[in-house]
This record gives C-alpha cells, sequence and structure tokens, in this order.
C-alpha cells in the first residue's frame, strides 16, 4: 500500500472517529472524552473474535459495535444524570478505567504487548481494504447527516440549546442522551474494527487519554455540530504532521512537534474561530 493511500485510509478512520464524537458534543451537547474507549473496544473486540474465534470479519465488527453498545448503555444510564463539567470528569475516568483493562486484563489482551497477527479482510488485495475504509466513511457521513436532520435531530439541537425547556416540553431527555451515546459509541467501534484490520497489531496506547483528547480536537477545530466540520477536522490534524516529514526534521522532534502543534491549533481555534472552520456563529441568546 502506497504512502498517500495510508494517509487516506488513517485520516479517514480518524475522520469517522470525530463524526461519531460529533454527535454527543456538536449535536447533543454533552462533552464527552471517552471516545478512545470506544474505539479500543471496537478494536480489542474484533481482534480477540477474530483470531481467537475464527470468525468471519463482518461478525467480529459487529460484536465490537455490540461489546461498545453495551458498554455505553451501561455506563451511559447513570452518567448521563449528570451535567456539564461533572459527565465530562465521568467520561475520563472511564477513559481511564477502559485504557487501565486494556493494559492489566493481560490474560485477554496481552496487556502492553497488544495483539498482533489481526488477519485483514482483504489480505491479497489491499486496495479493496482501502475502499472499504472510503465506504465506511461516506456511509458514516450520509447516517449523521440524515440523523442530525431529522426531527430526532432537531430535538438533539434542542437539548443541546436548553435541557430544562425539554425536560418542560415532556421530552425524555434522558432516554435521548442513552441513544445518541450508545450510537456515538458503535460508530467508533466502527473505526476501531477498521484499525484492527488495517494495522494488523494494537495495544493500550492507540486507545489513550490522549487519543481522546485528539478526536475532541478534531471536532471543535473542525466545527462542533456541523456535517463535514468533524471530517476536516480529522483530516486536517492527520495531514498537517506528515507534511513536517518533508521539513527534514528528526523522528523524535517530529514527535514532540506533533503534539505541540495540536495543542497550538486547539488554543488558537478557541480563541480566534471558538465555533471551527466550517462551522457558523450562533446568534447571541
Amino acid at each position: 500500500m502506497g504512502y498517500l493511500e495510508h494517509i487516506v485510509a488513517i485520516a479517514l478512520i480518524y475522520a469517522i472517529l470525530a463524526s461519531s464524537l460529533d454527535l454527543v458534543i456538536g449535536h447533543a451537547g454533552m462533552f464527552s472524552v471517552a471516545q478512545a474507549a470506544f474505539w479500543g473496544i471496537g478494536g480489542y473486540a474484533t481482534a480477540l473474535i477474530t483470531i481467537r474465534g475464527g470468525t468471519s470479519p463482518a461478525v467480529a465488527a459487529a460484536a465490537g459495535v455490540g461489546a461498545a453498545a453495551i458498554l455505553a448503555v451501561v455506563i451511559s444510564i447513570p452518567t448521563l444524570r449528570l451535567s456539564d463539567e461533572y459527565f465530562l470528569i465521568a467520561t475520563f475516568a472511564y477513559q481511564v478505567i477502559v485504557t487501565g483493562l486494556m493494559t492489566n486484563w493481560t490474560t485477554l489482551t496481552r496487556g502492553p504487548l497488544g495483539i498482533n497477527s489481526i488477519p485483514p479482510p482483504f489480505a491479497a488485495m489491499p486496495h479493496q481494504f482501502t475502499a472499504v475504509v472510503v465506504l465506511a466513511a461516506a456511509a458514516t457521513l450520509a447516517l449523521t447527516w440524515r440523523l442530525v436532520n431529522s426531527p430526532y435531530g432537531r430535538v438533539l439541537h434542542a437539548l443541546r440549546e436548553d435541557e430544562i425547556l425539554c425536560r418542560a416540553l415532556g421530552k425524555p431527555v434522558v432516554k435521548l442522551k442513552v441513544t445518541v451515546f450508545t450510537l456515538s459509541a458503535s460508530i467508533a467501534a466502527v473505526a476501531g474494527a477498521l484499525l484492527a484490520w488495517y494495522v494488523t497489531y494494537i495495544d493500550p496506547t492507540n486507545f489513550t487519554v490522549t487519543e481522546s483528547i485528539l478526536i475532541v480536537s478534531m471536532v471543535i477545530i473542525g466545527g462542533a455540530g456541523t456535517t463535514f466540520g468533524p471530517f476536516f477536522g480529522a483530516v486536517l490534524l492527520i495531514v498537517l504532521p506528515e507534511l513536517m516529514r518533508f521539513v527534514g526534521l528528526p523522528a523524535a522532534a517530529t514527535a514532540n512537534l506533533r503534539q505541540i502543534l495540536y495543542g497550538a491549533a486547539m488554543v488558537a481555534m478557541l480563541a480566534l474561530r471558538p465555533y471551527g472552520l466550517l462551522g457558523r456563529q450562533r446568534p447571541a441568546q
């Protein structure tokens, strides 16, 4: 697989992640930093079921999505009754717990050693896998666009703007939060399955709090609450660091500068354009 094709595949996997998180942050107004946890659940479940169960890729991916959805429902019912910073802290705690389990549950996940030799669905023709990633990204884009422009999406927007008013109008606020949180986790699990198949190796360092913050940055920089903003933010934050490779910097320096670049871009966007590159400024309430 060529270099450019590799960048496209990675960028689109992150674009799926950013789009899934935007359902929670941009459209429902719930700030979560646990998206990498659901990403990891999807990746690990797909890898383990594929290797140990000998099932087809479709069955393994479905199991990964199901595992992430079940976890999302279990943790969302008590957590989504919290608001603002309390919800943020709770999702941070869940992210740390899941990463800790991936690291220390060695009999299942092999801990820091990770899981290798994950068989991709198209081992003989890697270009077919790139096509799968493109189709998955297009399906995610179509699904989120259809969802946020439906009556359900309009209720989510109302929930984002004024939760008290939604409750007063008799809307099932907790049910709405649980469903969108679960849907977001399920889409993230699809990205996890794609990553496991693509790199054929995963370990806990792929799914840390740092990765969750990176996904949040993609949403905010691209434009939270927009259809194409998270996709654009993901592609931008994946492609820009790759351009640094052509400057001739050492590999170690490039890794450190990447984190600095992410942080600087985040601060700049929050200060100069808090509604994102593709977002529109909302009128003052």
